[in-house]
This record gives C-alpha cells, sequence and structure tokens, in this order.
C-alpha cells in the first residue's frame, strides 16, 4: 500500500497542477493544515529535478503569505480561531511563557522555529497574538521558510536520481524517518513551549 501510495503521489507531482496543489498545502500548513508542505515537495523534486527551485521558491512564497492568515488569526481572532487552534495542537497553557519570550527572543524564535520540524502555524498565530512587528514577521518568513525549502530542493536537486533510488528503495524506513521527525517536532514543540 506505501509504495501504491508513493507512486501516486510521484503521478500528482508530474501533473500540471501539481504546483497548485504544493502552494495550497505549503499556504494551509503555515495556518492550520497538520500536514508539512515536504510530503509534496520532495516527490515533486525528484519527479522534475529542473524545477526544483521553482517548487522551493512557490513553496516559501505561499508559505510567506500563509503565515500572514496565521498572524491575522492571532492577532484578530485568538479568543476564537487562534486559541481553538493553538489548543488543538496541544500549546495552549503554553501561551504566556511564549509570548513572554516575543518580548526577548523575538527574531530568533521565528528563524529557529521556521527551519525545524516544529509547526510553523504555532510560530504564526503567536506572533499575531503578540503582536510582533508584522515587518520583522514577514522578513524573517521569508528568509527561514526559503532556507527551509531550497535547502530540500538544493539536495534534492544535486543528489537527484541517487535521493530517488534510495528513497525507493528503503520507502518504509524513509517513511518512518519522516514520521518519527513529524511527531517529534510537535513532541519538542510542546516540551520547548
Amino acid at each position: 500500500m506505501l509504495r501504491r501510495l508513493y507512486q501516486w503521489v510521484i503521478n500528482l507531482a508530474e501533473r500540471p497542477s501539481a504546483p497548485w496543489a504544493l502552494a495550497a498545502v505549503s499556504f494551509a500548513e503555515s495556518s492550520f493544515f497538520p500536514v508539512p508542505p515536504d510530503v509534496m515537495l520532495v516527490p515533486m523534486c525528484l519527479a522534475r529535478p529542473k524545477l526544483a527551485w521553482f517548487y522551493a521558491g512557490l513553496c516559501t512564497l505561499a508559505s510567506v503569505i500563509g503565515g500572514l492568515l496565521g498572524y491575522a488569526i492571532g492577532s484578530l481572532l485568538y479568543d476564537s480561531l487562534g486559541l481553538f487552534l493553538i489548543q488543538l495542537y496541544g500549546y495552549g497553557s503554553k501561551m504566556e511563557a511564549f509570548t513572554a519570550a516575543y518580548q526577548h527572543y523575538g527574531h530568533w524564535i521565528i528563524l529557529i522555529k521556521g527551519l525545524t520540524p516544529i509547526p510553523y502555524k504555532v510560530v504564526t498565530i503567536t506572533s499575531g497574538f503578540a503582536h510582533y512587528n508584522l515587518f520583522w514577521f514577514v522578513v524573517l518568513s521569508i528568509i527561514t521558510r526559503g532556507l527551509r525549502f531550497f535547502l530540500v530542493a538544493g539536495l534534492l536537486y544535486w543528489i537527484g536520481p541517487p535521493a530517488r533510488t534510495f528513497i525507493e528503495e528503503r520507502l518504509g524506513l524513509v517513511t518512518a524517518i519522516f514520521a518519527l521527525v513529524l511527531v517529534g517536532g510537535f513532541i519538542a514543540a510542546i516540551y520547548l513551549f
């Protein structure tokens, strides 16, 4: 079943509509959706390595725009939608400490957490809730999200076919590692906040 799912994603990645789906997932992940865009970015870069840089740029742009929605949720709708989303991901009791940390380490929080598997939506919503400077939020989001997505795309572009072969031969292992990193990111976020 895993192999069929992988092949389906690879086939989807080769379709003309794939960039739109990638942009939608990148946008949604930055504000409310739990699945990171890497699940589409990786197979798309493997399927069409010459477009890896375009895909990374698209991910970055859509993620930053989605981050603005997350910021707006935190700033304007925290008492309703923002609090619901934060509690849904298990961070409700940690918001005061996180907001206080923004006063001293706001730049570093955005830069570091944007690179990690910690859900970026927590950073975007909290940035809005803490009324972090919007200009710096956008600039730092572009840097951190761009770095993350261009790093993934660059590795896949330069390694190319051997990466695809490695993933296809060890699909179960790669999937398990990805799942562990994703779950580890959620757990780390709970304990770091």
